[in-house]
């Protein structure tokens, strides 16, 4: 479903770049024009229509940084923001969201068996409005490391999150059948970590040795108040659905979890809101929100809690 829904957003997105350069071509006659020919012409009306577009696509990601930054929690003194990592936060967040919503979660993974696999398999748990898709680059990852893995596609996207446990439950014991495994590690971005949580709560860790998540807002996040959906709606901070959540896990539960997030996260807010509790908490800076699956220093890390993961 969110594979189509990007079709019919590109799609409009590319229509309205050509309205907008074809107008400009019709109505915009600069000095210069007549000197470079109608091809020259018509191809710089183009190139400003695309800017037109990628500058509402740049606003957008900026806003986030803004309503994130009203709720933030305070960082610590070792990741304090220069104008020059300020920028490339921006910048980095920019292109890794461009490259997820236009190209990554075009090519949805589904079940990548390696052939003389190492190490325990993983399931890929994606995020609110992703598919499987924005795992891409770990995926790549995974593969060179001969790593089995699997990335679901959570559907309905706007389902509560205790519904998506059944697919999560089917994927795990696929995956398990499928490599000849006892137990899978779970790698989740953000809601995906919440469903892995409600996925224990319900199931227990007998299949799980370890689950790894990657800017989940674990106590909520204030942004989801703008996002549509029973699972935006559990994701508000001191939600009734997460104080239920927490208050019915085990210890030992909260033990398997290792949490990556970042401080500069643009859309958990506050950001330590990410911190679990009981887990392995692994703290970064200077990373955005959806960056967090493709940037190498998190990808690296979340393979190394993969490879050091045991059967419990």
């Amino acid at each position: 479903m969110i594979k189509r829904f990007l079709i019919v957003l590109l799609t409009v997105q590319i229509g309205a770049m050509l309205a907008l350069s074809l107008s400009l071509y019709r109505w915009w006659h600069p000095a210069w024009r007549d000197a470079v020919g109608a091809p020259v012409a018509a191809l710089a009306c183009l190139a400003v229509a695309a800017a037109c577009v990628l500058l509402v696509r740049l606003l957008i990601n900026v806003n986030n940084f803004r309503l994130s930054r009203r709720a933030r929690g305070a960082a610590p003194a070792g990741h304090a923001l220069n104008p020059v990592t300020a920028v490339k936060l921006v910048a980095h967040e920019f292109l890794s969201s461009m490259l997820a919503s236009s190209y990554y979660m075009l090519r949805p993974l589904g079940l990548r068996l390696q052939p003389q696999a190492r190490g325990l398999p993983v399931l890929l748990i994606h995020g609110y409005a992703c598919n499987s898709g924005y795992w891409l680059p770990m995926s790549k990852l995974l593969t060179r490391a001969r790593i089995s893995h699997y990335g679901i596609d959570l559907e309905p996207p706007g389902a509560a999150i205790d519904d998506f446990v059944p697919q999560v439950r089917a994927a795990v014991e696929r995956l398990c059948a499928e490599t000849g495994s006892g137990q899978v590690v779970v790698l989740a971005h953000s809601m995906g970590g919440l469903v892995a949580r409600a996925y224990l709560r319900r199931h227990g860790h007998a299949r799980i040795a370890r689950v790894i998540t990657l800017g989940t807002p674990h106590h909520g996040t204030t942004l989801a108040g703008f996002g549509p959906g029973s699972n935006a709606v559990q994701m508000r901070r001191d939600s009734a659905w997460l104080a239920s959540l927490a208050a019915t896990e085990a210890d030992l539960q909260r033990k398997l979890f290792s949490s990556i997030y970042s401080v500069h996260d643009n859309i958990v807010a506050p950001q330590d809101s990410s911190d679990l509790p009981g887990a392995r908490n692994l703290v970064f800076g200077a990373i955005g929100h959806v960056a967090l699956g493709r940037h190498p220093e998190i990808m690296h890390c979340a393979l190394a809690e993969i490879k050091t993961a045991t059967p419990v």
